[in-house]
C-alpha cells in the first residue's frame, strides 16, 4: 500500500495510527499541504477532493480518499485487531465519538479553513486563533460530556470502565481523538476541565501504534 499524507495532517495521523495498530506495511509519500502539493495535476488525477490522506491499495489503480472510509476499509479487510470491536451498539458508540471529532471539530479548523480566514476573510492571526480555540474547545467539551454519559452506560450494563475512548483497546474513536488533542496542544487551546478526554488521550498515547504514527516520526517531519 502507498500512503499519501502530510505529517501534521490530523486526518493522515488517524490513518497512520490505524495502519500501525494493524501492523500493515506501507510506503510513505509526503504531500506538502503548505506548499500546495495536493493541487498538483498528478495528484488530482487520483483525488477529486485534493486532500490528504490518500491510500493506493492497488498499484495505482485503486485509490481511497477520506480517512474514516480508509480506516473502515482497513478494518474490514484486516479485521484483527479490530478498530470497531463489539456488537452493533458498541460500534455505533465508537463511530459516534469518532464523528464528533472528524465531522464536528476538525472541519472548522483544518489548514484550508484557517488560511481562508486570514487570506480571504481578512482576519488577523489573533482572531484566527480565537476562532480555532473556540470551536475546538466547544467540541472537546461536548466530547467530554459524551464520555461521561458512556461511562454511566457502561456501569448500568455491568461493563468495566473504559481506559481509552471505549473499552481498553484502540478504536476508531482513539484514532480521531489523538490527532485532535495533538493539534489543540500545538495551538495552545486550554484543556483544563476535560479529565475523561485527557485520560483517554494519555492512555492512547502510551500505545506503541500511536507512538509509531506520531508526526515527529514521519519522514517529512519539520519543527
Amino acid at each position: 500500500m502507498q500512503l499519501y499524507n502530510y505529517f501534521r495532517s490530523s486526518a493522515s495521523f488517524r490513518v497512520r495510527i490505524a495502519l500501525a495498530h494493524k501492523g500493515l506495511p506501507y510506503d510513505y509519500h509526503a504531500v506538502h499541504l503548505v506548499h500546495g502539493a495536493q493541487r498538483a495535476p498528478e495528484y488530482l488525477a487520483h483525488m477529486g477532493d485534493s486532500l490528504v490522506p490518500a491510500l493506493d491499495i492497488g498499484g495505482g489503480t485503486a485509490w481511497l480518499n477520506q480517512s474514516m472510509a480508509i480506516i473502515e476499509y482497513l478494518d474490514e479487510t484486516h479485521p484483527q485487531p479490530s478498530l470497531l470491536p463489539g456488537d452493533a451498539l458498541a460500534r455505533a458508540r465508537i463511530r459516534g465519538l469518532a464523528q464528533m471529532v472528524a465531522c464536528d471539530i476538525h472541519p472548522l479548523n483544518n489548514l484550508r479553513v484557517l488560511r481562508w480566514l486570514v487570506h480571504e476573510g481578512g482576519l488577523s492571526d489573533d482572531t484566527k486563533n480565537l476562532w480555532y480555540h473556540h470551536w475546538v474547545r466547544q467540541g472537546l467539551e461536548a466530547f467530554e460530556r459524551e464520555l461521561a454519559l458512556l461511562a454511566t452506560e457502561r456501569v448500568r450494563l455491568g461493563m468495566a470502565p473504559s481506559t481509552l475512548c471505549w473499552g481498553d483497546s484502540l478504536t476508531l474513536a482513539d484514532c480521531c481523538l489523538v490527532p485532535q488533542i495533538f493539534n489543540a496542544q500545538r495551538f495552545g487551546v486550554p484543556l483544563d476541565g476535560l479529565p475523561a478526554t485527557l485520560a483517554a488521550y494519555e492512555a492512547a498515547l502510551a500505545q506503541s501504534a500511536v507512538q509509531a504514527a506520531q508526526p515527529s516520526a514521519c519522514p517529512d517531519a519539520q519543527p
